[in-house]
């Protein structure tokens, strides 16, 4: 899933900064999962921009709402009769794609990104989560025993570990595992490393993010 935080509220006051009324958008995709924008967010956000108006003395009209999700036009056009209401500023918070969404279906309005979109990635534990992949567009994570050297590789190399590799961790930091030493580990586990032997061709970074925008059309979808 797409791994959202929260943008600190020093920087969302300064998006609203003079304004009196304000819509926050929340949605209940990835973000909700990943506890950064879902309806329980958008409620503590609400929340501590209407005190922190109050405490400055300022008038300001914080109104809530969350969609299904916001990178999909017709849960998006949900908000057309909120948005004719005279919002000075829409917080969006969503991963990246809502913020655009959202500008391109209302773009009269000022809308403005409430949260940081970090990477994709999966749950260590509750309140914690690490990236997996960097959606590079061909996948090959069975090549190196379902882990990604991409990712979560911190030099993103294809065909074993650096030198900087000690003891199963990354130079970088005594907190991240070396995920070459893994891949090697079970594969030596279960008694198939001479299956990892032969040296891997250079990746194809032809579907990756160097073309420009990437564009998926399903025509058996497409009306």
């Amino acid at each position: 899933m797409i791994i959202c935080e929260r943008k600190p509220i020093d920087e969302i006051k300064s998006f609203i900064a003079g304004k009196k009324k304000v819509l926050l958008v929340g949605c209940r995709g990835c973000v909700t999962v990943c506890n950064a924008g879902g309806t329980k967010e958008v409620e503590i956000l609400a929340a501590l921009l209407r005190l922190d108006a109050q405490k400055d003395g300022n008038e300001l009209t914080v109104d809530e709402f969350t969609l299904e999700r916001q990178c999909d036009p017709e849960y998006i056009d949900e908000l057309a009769d909120l948005v004719g209401k005279g919002y000075d500023a829409i917080l969006s918070m969503a991963c990246s794609v809502g913020p655009q969404f959202l500008s391109r279906r209302y773009p009269k309005e000022q809308i403005y990104p409430s949260l940081n979109t970090c990477f994709i990635g999966g749950a260590l534990a509750h309140g914690i989560w690490t990236e997996h992949c960097q959606a590079c567009g061909n996948c090959v994570i069975h090549l190196y025993g379902g882990m990604c050297p991409v990712s979560r590789c911190s030099k993103s190399i294809m065909n074993g570990p650096c030198g900087g590799s000690s003891n199963g961790v990354c130079e970088i930091s005594k907190e991240v595992e070396c995920v070459w030493h893994l891949i090697a580990s079970k594969y030596m586990d279960e008694g198939r490393l001479s299956e990892f032997a032969p040296i891997q061709p250079i990746k194809d970074w032809t579907k990756s993010r160097d073309g420009g925008p990437r564009k998926i059309v399903r025509e058996e979808l497409v009306k």
